[in-house]
This record gives C-alpha cells, structure tokens and sequence, in this order.
C-alpha cells in the first residue's frame, strides 16, 4: 500500500464526523464519487483545488478549515487587524499531476481571497484535459504573476498567450482557461482567486470538481479549437 500523501485529508474527515456525516451524504453533497473521498481522507489521492472547493461547500465550511489544523474560536470571524506571516516552505502544500500547489495564509477564515503559490507541469492541453476534461472556470477573478520560467496561457475565448518572469495577468475566470508550463525551465506563479462581489459561496457553488467527474468518464471529450491553436503554437 503507498504511504499517505501530505494534505487536508484528516481534516476532511475531523469535520465530516462533527457533522454527523457518512461518505455516503457527502457524496452526494459533493459529486464526488464515495471512493474518491474515501481516498482523499486517507491521504491517497491528491486533492486539487476544485476537490477542496466542492468538499467545503458540501460540509458547509471555510476552505482554510480543511487546509489548517490551528483550532478555530466559534462564532463569525472578526476582521479588524488580521495578519498571517507565513515562512518559506511553509502553507499547505496540495499536488496534482498538472500543478504543485502552496495555499497561504490558510489560518485566516473568511478571506476574500485564495493567495496560492504553484509550479506548473502540464505542458500540453492534452495533459491538462486529461486530468480535469476541460478549462477550469469558476465565478469571480483572477491574478497570476509569473516569478519564474514561461507560462503559456489559454483559455476559450482568445489565442494562447506567453507569459516570462515579471509579467502578470488579470482576468475575469468565468472565462474558461488553464496554465501551461512553456519551457524545460521549472515555472512558477504566485496566483490569487477571487469571487465577484466579494461572494465566496457563489465561487464554491459553480466551481465543480472537473478532475475527478472527468477522470472517471472512459472516452475522451472533443478537444475545443485552441487545443490546435495551441499546439500550431509550440511547433
């Protein structure tokens, strides 16, 4: 048996047992099919941000529940003079086959923003499809700065872009759009999502968990007309 991934597994399971919870309920709160979350909770499947948005929203919790274990005071969070440091290395590090990724500032409740840290590895389309069967899309916007190697940007509605070290994008992400590593070079970002409006739930509501709905599905869908932009743009 393969040793446990680092992740919020053990905290996805905390508060479905508070909650009074089966695998069962939660599957059906979620989408995600029962074995998925049985293996999420034991540490032996990767938990992508969608996973961690659907869970979230069916145990009726703050993300920063399930990615820190500091207990939290009960009752609605207080918003005055809130700080969080977080050293290199530090945060809550969540791996999937396309992104590594480092969420930050995980003991703040409430935020109206999700800070990440990622190094990307899928290089194509077809590697990103493969995992989450389509754009990622999800209410709200977007900003991602690049620190580190190329990144090439797509999404549904325009060309692919390339983006080096020191440039930045902001974007609504309603727009469907996935990042791609440009380079043998390693690539990271620093990319922080937020909702429209300041309204979280509405993020969590729509942002479903592509990578486990479409990794389940036997045939392949039909790749939409960037993916040929995109590789036209790589030869």
């Amino acid at each position: 048996m393969k040793a446990p991934l680092p992740g919020p597994g053990q905290a996805i399971r905390a508060i479905r047992k508070r909650s009074g919870l089966t695998l069962t309920e939660l599957s059906t709160r979620t989408g995600l099919a029962v074995s998925t979350l049985s293996k999420l909770e034991m540490g032996h499947v990767s938990a992508s941000y969608d996973k961690l948005l659907a869970i979230s929203k069916g145990l009726d919790v703050d993300m920063a529940e399930l990615l820190d274990t500091t207990p939290h005071p009960s009752g609605p969070p207080t918003h005055g003079g809130r700080r969080v440091v977080h050293r290199a290395g530090e945060g809550q590090h969540v791996d999937t086959r396309s992104y590594s990724q480092t969420y930050l500032a995980t003991e703040l409740l409430a935020k109206r923003m999700t800070p990440i840290y990622v190094e990307l590895h899928a290089r194509t389309l077809d590697e990103f499809f493969a995992e989450f069967g389509d754009f990622i899309r999800h209410p709200g916007e977007e900003f991602t700065y690049v620190i580190e190697g190329e990144v090439t940007f797509c999404t549904e509605l325009y060309a692919p872009l390339t983006l080096q070290a020191g440039d930045s994008i902001y974007f609504d992400s309603e727009m469907g759009h996935a990042y791609l590593k440009a380079s043998d070079a390693p690539c990271r970002t620093i990319t922080t999502c937020s909702a429209r409006g300041r309204d979280e739930t509405a993020m969590k509501d729509t942002f479903v968990n592509a990578s486990v709905k479409h990794a389940e599905r036997a045939p392949a869908r039909r790749r939409p007309a960037v993916v040929r932009a995109a590789k036209a743009g790589r030869k």
